[in-house]
């Protein structure tokens, strides 16, 4: 019996065992998710923060109280009000973070609540201008972040962000 326990595997198995004996397993259905959050309390959302719709990408989920905000690029912000100006990297960052704080507060953050951000650059010459940018969203210290430069990105966009927030408004 013992040497059963020695595995991961084996391990798994009787502790799974033991749940329905104990009466434990009944609390993980307990809480059934509702129609909102779709199946296993996942939330899938617009960037206003309703329904989804049954798009290939979806902007905004929800799921365990975390915010997953999909890649944020300059391309799909903004009110057209620069069409025709020569795209500067603090113009596509300021679009983008707009964005992200759009979308966070549609899920529920703020932008102190989120908690990591990964930058896509089209050039690493951008990195100081969108850090000129990014520092104003972000005046008690910014959240874990990766900075990487790409080569290229949709839309012609100067750059990208996706991130992870934390749910912390009802």
């Amino acid at each position: 019996m013992f040497s059963n326990l020695t595995t991961r595997r084996g391990f798994a198995a009787k502790l799974a065992a033991l749940f329905p004996s104990l009466g434990i397993a009944g609390f993980a259905a307990a809480a059934p998710a509702t129609a909102e959050q779709g199946q296993g309390g996942i939330q899938k959302l617009d960037s206003n923060g309703k329904p989804a719709d049954k798009g290939f990408i979806t902007p905004l989920i929800i799921h365990n109280g975390l915010i997953y905000i999909a890649g944020q690029g300059a391309h799909s912000r903004g009110d057209k009000s620069d069409a025709g100006k020569t795209p500067t990297i603090e113009m596509h960052t300021k679009m983008v973070m707009e964005g992200v704080k759009a979308t966070i507060e549609a899920g529920g953050g703020t932008m102190d609540s989120i908690l990591q951000l990964t930058v896509f650059l089209a050039k690493l010459d951008y990195y100081d201008g969108m850090n000129s940018v990014f520092k104003t969203y972000f005046p008690n210290g910014g959240p874990a972040r990766t900075t990487v430069a790409v080569a290229g990105l949709p839309g012609e966009s100067l750059v990208e962000i996706n991130c992870i927030a934390a749910v912390v408004k009802k």
